[in-house]
């Protein structure tokens, strides 16, 4: 094996918090959504 690859703790943050913003987006988009179904039910 060559050299082993070094860990670049900036790109590694960088990389995680940008993963947490996409599953926040998510989730609040989901709730939303869940919203909506609910009020499409009660206005059916």
């Amino acid at each position: 094996m060559g050299k082993k690859k070094k860990l670049d703790f900036k790109t590694y943050k960088k990389n995680t918090i940008n993963s947490l913003n996409e599953v926040e987006h998510f989730l609040r988009n989901f709730r939303n959504f869940t919203k909506y179904i609910k009020l499409y039910k009660i206005l059916k």
